[in-house]
Order: C-alpha cells, then sequence, then structure tokens
C-alpha cells in the first residue's frame, strides 16, 4: 500500500539543485530497554526491524534516512543500545531528531549521525545543518522541559537559528522537527501535541517559501499534511503503532487498522514528492 503527495514550488532557477535528491523519513520507532517491550500492545523491536529490512531492500537507494523523534520510549541506555543494533543497519548515512521521549545527550552518544554543522553549543540541544548535492537541510530541537510533555517548545536559540536559515537567498531548504507547527483538527493532538510558538516559528520560516522544500516531523503517529502560506508540513507514521485523529477525539485512540509505515521523499527541482510505503506488523500482542 502506498500513496503520493505532490507539491509545486516556483521556478526559481538560480537556487535548483543540479540533481534530485531521494531521502526516507521516519519516526517514533520507541524502542524500550529488552526486545520483549510492549508499548500500546505491540513490540517496537521487531516493527523497527522489519522496516530496516524494507528500507534496504528499496529498489531506489535513498541518499540518507532522517528519523524525526522518539527513538527510545525512555532515554535507557539499554533502549538506546538496540536502537543502535538496529538503526545501524541501514545501509545509508542515518540523522536524528530529539523527540519527547528522547534526550540530545543520549542520540549523540549512543546514535552514530552522517556529516553535520552543529548549531548550537549546548550539550542538551541537538541543532545542526548537514548538505547533499545541493540542498540544505536544518534539524532543529523543539525538545521542552518535562514538564510541558508532551507539547514541544520554541525556545529563544532555536527561534535564532531558524531565523538565520530562513533567509530569501540560499539553497533549496529543508527542515525537521518532531512536534506539529500547526493546529491539526482533532480535539486530543491539539490540545497536547502542538509546538508552543508554533505560530512564530512559521512566521520565521516565510521569508524562505520559494526555497522551502517542506517541513518534516513525526510525533503524532499518523499521515498528515498540511499547506499554509505555501509551506508543506509532512508527518509521518509511527514504524509500529498510530493514533487516530478525528475531529472530535477527545483522547488518545489507537488506530488498530493503520499498519506501520514511512516515508520515501523526492526532492525535484520544481516538486516535493512524498511516496508512503507501509509495512507488515511481524507480531502483536494481546
Amino acid at each position: 500500500m502506498f500513496g503520493y503527495l505532490t507539491a509545486l514550488f516556483f521556478d526559481s532557477p538560480a537556487m535548483q539543485p543540479i540533481e534530485p535528491l531521494y531521502f526516507v523519513h521516519i519516526s517514533d520507532t520507541h524502542f524500550g530497554p529488552t526486545r520483549e517491550y510492549v508499548r500500546h500492545g505491540i513490540r517496537p523491536f521487531p516493527c523497527a526491524a522489519a522496516m530496516v529490512e524494507t528500507i534496504n531492500a528499496l529498489p531506489h537507494r535513498p541518499d540518507f534516512v532522517i528519523h524525526t523523534g522518539d527513538v527510545t520510549t525512555d532515554p535507557h541506555p539499554a533502549a538506546y543500545a538496540l536502537a543502535r543494533e538496529v538503526l545501524d543497519r541501514l545501509d545509508v548515512p542515518v540523522y536524528y531528531v530529539t523527540g519527547n521521549h528522547d534526550t540530545a545527550v543520549a542520540i549523540q552518544q549512543f546514535l552514530p549521525m552522517g556529516p553535520k554543522q552543529m548549531l548550537s553549543d549546548a550539550p542538551d540541544v541537538l541543532s545542526y545543518a548537514f548538505e547533499m548535492k545541493g540542498y540544505r537541510f536544518v534539524v532543529l530541537d523543539m525538545r521542552g522541559p518535562d514538564e510541558m510533555d508532551p507539547h514541544g517548545l520554541l525556545s529563544p536559540e532555536q527561534l535564532a537559528v531558524i531565523r538565520q536559515e530562513a533567509q530569501a537567498e540560499g539553497p533549496p531548504l529543508t527542515v525537521f522537527i518532531h512536534f506539529p507547527v500547526h493546529p491539526l483538527n482533532s480535539l486530543w493532538m491539539d490540545r497536547n501535541m502542538l509546538i508552543i510558538g508554533g505560530p512564530e516559528l512559521h512566521r520565521t520560516l516565510l521569508p524562505a517559501r520559494e526555497r522551502l522544500r517542506g517541513v518534516f516531523y513525526g510525533h503524532v503517529h499518523q499521515s498528515m499534511q498540511t499547506m499554509r502560506d505555501g509551506i508543506l508540513y509532512v508527518a509521518v507514521p509511527s514504524t509500529f503503532a498510530q493514533f487516530t485523529a478525528w475531529p472530535y477525539d477527545d483522547e488518545v485512540v489507537m488506530d488498530t487498522h493503520y499498519p506501520p509505515a514511512f516515508n520515501f521523499v523526492h526532492l525535484l527541482p520544481q516538486q516535493t514528492i512524498v511516496h508512503q510505503h507501509v509495512i507488515k506488523r511481524p507480531e502483536i500482542e494481546d
């Protein structure tokens, strides 16, 4: 099962890359401290392992994989060790975003990443940029204090980072975060899951919208696409379990019919194409 989402961008030849770029977007693996760990009635470990096998077997090799956070359920060393065991099997560079269940320190301690330029000197903030094939990618760290979980937070430091990056001129730009920026027309998600400061983040991105290929995030365990003022926001499902997001859902409900999934993203000179792949869930616990 798969689907396509295509977004058109302004034709500005001076900013166009030389060649297409492809990446895989995954999120919310939620590794636990053991292979048998169960969350939402499902074992995340075998689902993640199956996802890695599927990505490695794709007929077109991606340039990299981005994991937009919640690598683990709790930042336990054993959980990150299992995450590394599985995710190191990916045969392309992997990059990570800090989720509300992660810590930046643990990600940097346990999970290797591809070449990157750090955008923060703080050891507990994972914000960086990297470039490939003429495209620029920026990772923002929106993890707030524990007491505001599961909301994200746009800190003054991260606002300064994106203000510097989101200029009108420059190479094609893609932004990776964990939390949704805009309301999603779901009562429980809009009450609990958004970035505090999301409207300001969106306003700060506007100067770059002609070169902004998309803002990609996780956290909501669901496939969602939002177009706001010419900026594309794309959420990817979890690699193991999904939430519902109907307009009048007032509490968390599991979408038991939605399988694990990831997105294969095409960055082309004038388009962004998001191709969703689902995988068969290897095992479901009673």
